[in-house]
């Protein structure tokens, strides 16, 4: 994913700056050091989110313009002002608003990463030894675009993050454009079907176990439409601190995915412009 993408990244600014609380000056007389500019601890941010490298490491790939204390502190910052949520928000609406969401074929899938440092929302990851990690369970449209996530331990099942994920969706008022819903094997439960059935999901593709045929013809498997999703868990996957996280809250963690999805909406409505553009048309 082009998460430094000079192109990406200046669009994605426009939108973040925009939501930036301007600071208040609190110093009765006014001689501080002068500030870091919001523009420098965003591209720190980004580096560590692409790279998955320490705030240290984040410092001295900045050649040291910024500190990682004053990175820390920003991040927070921009969090407490809800700048992470609200930007996520308008890439979805955006992309809905200039392309459109196609939620004629929906799937919701997890994917499971390492988080070495523990803390809250971690936990022993059953694929990975036990190793401590966390996480995503992730609904995204018919050309992979995530429309509701939510976040766990990596020892949590995907059928408890279903709920979640599905009110995430909700939140954004989808729910009722879905059409189909296409699950994994392991979705397959009494409990899936009646959260469906609440939120008005009523085709529901979820692939079951085989269990009549023969060693030589063997009855196929219904898989459904989940390689878009599959697409985008992989997409993500690509971010080194998504895929080994070293934060200790859910918060962060939440943040950097919000990040993550923005960057990903980003690039593909720069496609999508680049697609249409005169000068990609053919010259008849």
């Amino acid at each position: 994913m082009r998460a430094l993408d000079p192109e990406v990244v200046t669009a994605v600014w426009v939108a973040v700056e925009g939501l930036i609380p301007q600071p208040v000056d609190s110093h009765p007389l006014g001689c501080h050091r002068r500030r870091i500019s919001d523009r420098v601890c965003f591209e720190g941010i980004l580096i560590r989110l692409a790279t998955g490298c320490s705030w240290e490491d984040t410092e001295r790939l900045m050649h040291h313009r910024v500190s990682d204390t004053t990175l820390r502190a920003r991040r927070d910052q921009w969090l407490g002002a809800g700048v992470f949520d609200a930007v996520v928000e308008e890439a979805i609406a955006a992309y809905d608003r200039i392309v459109g969401l196609d939620l004629s074929d929906v799937a919701i899938d997890g994917s499971q990463h390492k988080a070495p440092c523990g803390g809250e929302g971690t936990g022993p990851n059953p694929v990975d030894r036990r190793k401590l990690g966390w996480k995503w369970s992730l609904c995204t449209d018919l050309a992979g675009i995530p429309i509701g996530w939510a976040t766990a331990g990596a020892n949590r099942h995907d059928i408890i993050l279903f709920d979640p994920t599905l009110e995430a969706v909700s939140a954004h008022g989808l729910t009722d454009d879905i059409e189909t819903l296409h699950l994994d094997r392991g979705y397959h439960a009494k409990r899936i079907h009646r959260s469906c059935d609440h939120h008005g999901i009523n085709d529901v593709i979820c692939a079951k176990r085989r269990t009549a045929g023969t060693a030589t013809t063997p009855l196929p498997i219904p898989l459904g439409m989940r390689w878009a999703i599959e697409r985008t868990n992989s997409w993500l996957s690509n971010l080194g601190q998504l895929r080994r996280n070293t934060d200790r809250s859910i918060i962060h963690r939440l943040a950097q995915l919000a990040l993550a999805i923005t960057l990903l909406i980003t690039a593909k409505l720069i496609d999508w412009r680049n697609k249409w553009s005169p000068e990609s048309l053919p010259i008849h």
